[in-house]
């Protein structure tokens, strides 16, 4: 297998484009496999807990298994493109076509999430705080937001007077030993120098979005790398002998 004489030079070319193409996919693929385990050891899922939307994990999921994919194939499409073998550079390129799509999707999914979700956001949070003590996730989700994003209930500390007595210990900042002090001062009103005082509504936000702008990004990005990777493999496909 080779090249004619007069279409050696473009056929390096394009062989090595290729192949810098296809490192480059590599390194995309396992940037995206490293964001969507940032996202779920940043405890996405609790947050999509309390917004009652399960896109944007959905989204990290399917771009965690289309990043450990594409590094794969990218990887062996390096190895198509140095040796110049047609069939491995046949299946490249339709694997990569399916995988273009999921990625695609992925990213799409990421960007529209980012502004659907926030048309119901407060809602939702809302009406996920009867179930506090009820439901473990819905328990994990609320004291992991409050604590991690520095704020308490949705709009303020008062929403959650309609359904306790008092507020989450996670809504206070105080620590002793690790542990936050309990900043309630009365049945009706809180300690506001040891209690977060703003709601979570606006961090929820921008905590999602963030992810959802990263992740879509991501995803984007690789997906565009994809298909020039798929153009260089068809061009180089038909070049070799």
């Amino acid at each position: 297998m080779g090249y004619d004489t007069e279409m050696d030079s473009c056929g390096r070319c394009m062989k090595y484009t290729l192949f810098v193409i296809n490192f480059i996919i590599f390194i995309g693929g396992i940037c995206i496999t490293g964001l969507a385990i940032w996202a779920l050891v940043d405890k996405v899922n609790y947050v999509s807990e309390l917004t009652g939307n399960n896109l944007l994990t959905g989204t990290v999921y399917v771009l965690l298994v289309g990043g450990i994919i594409v590094s794969i194939i990218a990887f062996f499409g390096c190895i198509g493109a140095s040796r110049e073998i047609k069939c491995m550079l046949l299946m490249y390129f339709i694997i990569v076509l399916l995988l273009f799509v999921i990625i695609l999707i992925g990213g799409v999914l990421g960007y529209v999430f980012r502004e659907k979700f926030i048309e119901t956001l407060q809602q939702q949070m809302q009406n996920s705080m009867h179930l506090y003590r009820e439901k473990k996730e819905i328990t994990e989700a609320w004291d992991f937001v409050q604590s991690k994003l520095h704020c308490c209930g949705v709009r303020s500390w008062q929403d959650w007077s309609r359904y306790f007595n008092e507020v989450p210990i996670s809504c206070c900042r105080e620590m002793t030993d690790g542990r936050p002090i309990a900043c309630n001062r009365y049945p009706d009103s809180i300690n506001q120098y040891n209690a977060y005082p703003w709601g979570c509504v606006e961090a929820t936000q921008n905590f999602m979005q963030k992810h959802a702008a990263v992740l879509g990004g991501a995803g984007f990005a690789v997906a565009f790398l994809m298909l020039l990777g798929m153009i260089f493999s068809c061009a180089l496909f038909k070049m070799i002998h």
